[in-house]
């Protein structure tokens, strides 16, 4: 390498030579002939690091014979290119011969070269494969050299990566073809079937600037155009209105709203009148609005944004008179794939033939999900580059539990899924025979096992004489489907819905919990770091007009009913706690004053800021009960945004230290004597929910199709058992001793088919 300047002009124009190659074997010859040429050395390889196999495979090379590709094949160790890879650190001799771990291969010709250095592909921790470049006379790679190497392996990590998830990699390598890729999962469940790609119907990128030589005819058209939007929208959710609830159902009105007169139609007008065609104009306003929307850092908004788009898309597509590029005809098994699939996307598959999503955007908060969740179909969001051309039509496993996709999968792990697929199906129809019996352990403990609703639907007549209440109400779903703040008169009737539905059982309602993941549309948080800023009642408490109303709906409500229990989320410090009281307070006596006399109902805070495990005492002197939010509270104690792919893996809510947390939060409950509750994802595994009854948790909150086998196995292990099994969790070390533990003592149990499957 010449200069520092030279290096980094050589690395921009290889880097952009490979991105622009047509594959990844144009990709690999491009980059050997660069590296060679850059160094000015004799020999540049790349070998590919294969993981069933164990060994790295020479797949491409310039200055070795050719015919050595996919011929050349080392175990992991062996030779110095296996000693990279095994060690995961360069590798720099002026004399490789002399080297103990030097092996010589007849067919690659290398016997001529001396000079060796070797730097590993490493991507997110995973061994790709190794770099290496080589020399005839001897030769010391200096420290510049090893660097512009290093720095192309790293470059070469990332595109290795997206061909590995995508399948597009030369076939010496990996004969079978199968191939995964990871997102995040959003709705649980597995399903089998044929990959069915979403495009966008229309490109809003690429719409030319035309000055219309008619401005009412430009004006009729968009209005025809959204018209023709509007029915299909309608269509869309007509097909979805007997398997969705009302709350579901009421994403269709926002982007019913989105298209009404005063928002996208009005705006558009307003550009066709200063002069530019209805496809322009229309397009221009989309742009505006996606482009505002993205640059917010928060997952909601950028579902909203995501929203607009499509929108803009389909009102494009009858305004180019095109038709939205969806299929005419669906395969039985369809697993949609998009880009980002949106509500109305969904409601145009027959719901018979479809058997789960995955989506390249998105996260578990996105609208899509919401419906996923309540429709039970198996979903992974966030799966970056997919290469959506290529799946088209392609034979793929989806699991919903593990956020994986499996593309052509081989006739093994085919025939375990399809195994799996029919133990859950046969473990349902099982199950169902035992839902109204008491979830009771075989030693006469009862376990109240109590429902969280919002995001699902709520099927409460079937539900009441299988629970104990409803756990966790989330109020934020009506405030999240709406284009304002729902009035006073609204929320009553939506709370009163809920309470009567459940009367006389209990019904926590959980006050606005907005920021972070969840934001309003029209009441927009924009922070670096929302999840650890203005969100639950860090919000409210600075908007108590918006608290109020909210508390005085529920009270309203509750009338003669007093089956209301207020539940505050995000709390702090016990000032948030006196302060939110007083306006309860408040509230009451307002009512008062207007002729409605009401109670005042019993009072919890969620324990999902780790502050508050310490403020136990102080907090039981305020409230009436304490709710864990588990899920929270494993994200602020690990440091880990579950939503981050990259980082979901260390998210983990059997970890040593949350268990040791919630036993602490347990007992000094039992001292203080307040009940405690578990709402979250814990509460819903079968493993989990047996060590947090052993905790001495009072009730569990969970999602409903989580209930049958949560109650399946309260009532086969005895609270003996259980605790014994706490006792022998509480001693180990790691998250993945405590998983193999919690497998083995349900295994011994004969209970592993109540378990979700596990890496």
């Amino acid at each position: 390498m010449k200069s520092k300047t030279s290096m980094l002009e050589v690395l921009r124009r290889v880097i952009q030579e490979v991105n622009g190659a047509r594959n990844l074997d144009a990709a690999l010859a491009t980059m050997v002939r660069r590296i060679r040429k850059a160094m000015q050395t004799d020999v540049c390889s790349f070998y590919l690091y294969d993981k069933e196999l164990e060994s790295l495979v020479l797949m491409e090379t310039i200055g070795l014979r050719t015919q050595a590709v996919g011929q050349v094949v080392l175990p992991l160790g062996e030779g110095l290119v296996g000693l990279v890879a095994k060690r995961s650190e360069p590798l720099n001799l002026e004399d490789a011969q002399s080297h103990p771990h030097f092996r010589y291969f007849e067919a690659t010709g290398e016997e001529r070269y001396s000079s060796f250095l070797g730097v590993p592909i490493i991507h997110q921790r995973l061994m790709l494969g190794v770099l290496v470049v080589q020399q005839a006379e001897q030769r010391q790679y200096d420290d510049e050299d090893e660097a512009f190497l290093v720095t192309m392996a790293a470059q070469l990590a990332g595109v290795l990566a997206h061909a590995l998830a995508t399948g597009n990699l030369n076939r010496r390598a990996l004969p079978s073809g199968q191939t995964m890729f990871k997102g995040v999962a959003a709705s649980p469940g597995m399903a089998m079937g044929e990959a069915v790609v979403i495009t966008p119907p229309s490109d809003l990128n690429s719409v030319p600037d035309l000055v219309p030589s008619d401005e009412d005819f430009e004006v009729a058209r968009l209005k025809e155009a959204i018209g023709k939007t509007r029915a299909e929208i309608r269509a869309a959710a007509e097909r979805l209105v007997n398997r969705i609830s009302t709350q579901e159902l009421a994403l269709f009105d926002v982007y019913q709203q989105m298209l009404g007169e005063a928002a996208l139609s009005e705006e558009v007008e307003k550009r066709i009148r200063e002069g530019q065609w209805a496809p322009g104009a229309l397009a221009d306003v989309v742009r505006r609005h996606v482009q505002y929307l993205e640059r917010v850092d928060d997952n909601y908004l950028r579902e909203r944004a995501a929203d607009i788009r499509d929108l803009g898309r389909r009102v494009l597509a009858h305004l180019q008179e095109d038709s939205p590029s969806t299929p005419e005809t669906y395969p039985d098994n369809a697993i949609l794939v998009g880009d980002e699939i949106s509500v109305a996307m969904l409601g145009e598959v027959p719901r018979d033939k479809l058997k789960g999503l995955v989506s390249v955007r998105g996260s578990s908060t996105s609208h899509v999900a919401i419906v996923a969740r309540a429709m039970g179909i198996p979903t992974v969001l966030g799966m970056v580059d997919l290469p959506l051309p290529r799946l088209s039509g392609a034979p793929v496993v989806l699991d919903g539990h593990r956020g994986r996709l499996f593309v052509r999968p081989a006739p093994e792990l085919k025939a375990r899924y399809e195994s799996l697929i029919a133990e859950e199906e046969a473990l349902s129809e099982l199950l169902s025979h035992e839902q109204d019996l008491p979830s009771e352990t075989p030693d006469g403990h009862d376990m109240p096992l109590m429902v969280n609703t919002g995001l699902a639907v709520d099927a409460a007549a079937l539900l009441k004489s299988r629970i104990s209440g409803v756990g966790l109400y989330r109020t934020e779903v009506p405030f999240m489907i709406t284009e304002r703040f729902p009035g006073e008169k609204e929320q009553t009737r939506l709370y009163r819905d809920q309470l009567e539905s459940f009367s006389p059982l209990p019904v926590v309602m959980r006050t606005l919990d907005i920021g972070g993941d969840k934001d309003l549309p029209y009441f927009p948080i924009e922070e670096a770091n929302p999840f650890l800023g203005w969100r639950g009642m860090r919000v409210t408490l600075d908007h108590p007009e918006v608290l109020m109303v909210q508390l005085r709906a529920m009270l309203k409500a509750s009338k003669e009913l007093d089956n209301l229990y207020v539940l505050f989320p995000m709390i702090t410090n016990v000032e948030e706690v006196d302060e939110a009281l007083r306006l309860l307070d408040r509230a009451i006596l307002e009512l008062g004053e207007e002729g409605i006399d009401v109670e005042r109902p019993k009072v919890g805070v969620m324990i999902e800021v780790p502050a508050t495990i310490y403020q136990m005492d102080a907090l039981a002197k305020r409230v009436d009960f304490f709710s864990v939010g588990s899920n929270d509270l494993t994200q602020y104690l690990l440091a880990v945004d579950r939503n981050n792919p990259r980082v979901s893996s260390l998210y983990d809510a059997l970890h040593p230290a949350l268990l040791g947390a919630l036993q602490e939060l347990s007992q000094d409950a039992l001292r203080l004597k307040k009940p405690i509750s578990l709402c979250g994802e814990l509460a819903g595994d079968p493993a989990g929910a047996l060590l947090l009854m052993a905790m001495g948790f009072t009730s569990l909150s969970m999602n409903a199709p989580s209930l049958p086998k949560v109650r399946a196995a309260i009532r086969r292990v005895s609270l003996k058992d259980a605790q014994q099994l706490l006792s022998e969790v509480m001693l180990l070390d790691t998250p993945a001793q405590v998983h193999m533990h919690l497998d083995k003592r349900m295994d011994d149990w004969q209970l592993s088919h109540l378990l979700p499957p596990r890496d």
